[in-house]
């Protein structure tokens, strides 16, 4: 499949619900430290939400419950890739993200042959600390370059004004967080962001 430019990210099946109902297409459900009947209610609400409504779900970090509730799509961080069997993923037939921040995170990713990879933080972000500086546009171009036919994620500060910059340099499609959660207008925001991305 062509993956979709706009990849929003939240952390609840409504605000998954909210943004495919706007028309994102896919989206990840990135939920930290929650019990697991707690999580397991969330994706399956989220991945019904995207089957309703033609959307694709990426589940972070929880590979074994992707699995054992059906999902399509899973996204890793490196510390995930320590102890996830890959094996295990690829015979449920999960399609694999990973997030790389440095040259050996993205040889390493590179060679389990993933679905996409993602760089960040292109720019400072608020979502987290990071011990990486922010990568540039730059960067992000020699990424591309290395990933050959691998698409690449943009991640990190992302913004509808800093998208087209992002796209021009190699990015295949941009992960964006806060900048529509934090937004005044949510939907308004995830407007723009379906349009710079069309």
């Amino acid at each position: 499949m062509t993956l979709p430019r706009f990849y929003p990210v939240f952390d609840s099946a409504a605000w998954v619900a909210r943004s495919v109902r706007l028309g994102a297409r896919l989206v990840q459900l990135r939920i930290k430290d929650r019990p697991e009947p707690e999580l397991r209610r969330e994706i399956s609400e989220a991945l019904d939400i995207c089957r309703r409504h033609g959307a694709t779900l990426v589940v972070n970090d929880y590979w074994r419950l992707a699995i054992a509730l059906g999902a399509e799509w899973l996204h890793l961080g490196q510390e995930d890739l320590d102890t996830a069997d890959i094996a295990a993923i690829r015979r449920a037939g999960l399609r694999l993200g990973i997030s790389t921040h440095d040259d050996a995170e993205r040889n390493r990713a590179l060679a389990l042959a993933p679905d996409y990879i993602a760089l960040g933080p292109i720019y400072p972000t608020i979502l987290k600390k990071m011990p990486w500086a922010p990568q540039g546009l730059d960067r992000l171009a020699e990424w591309k370059r290395r990933a050959g036919d691998t698409p690449l994620c943009a991640i990190g500060g992302m913004s509808v004004e800093r998208a087209p910059a992002a796209f021009a340099a190699g990015a295949d499609l941009i992960a964006v967080v806060t900048d529509i959660t934090l937004h005044s207008d949510p939907d308004a925001r995830i407007r723009d962001w379906l349009r710079v991305c069309a």
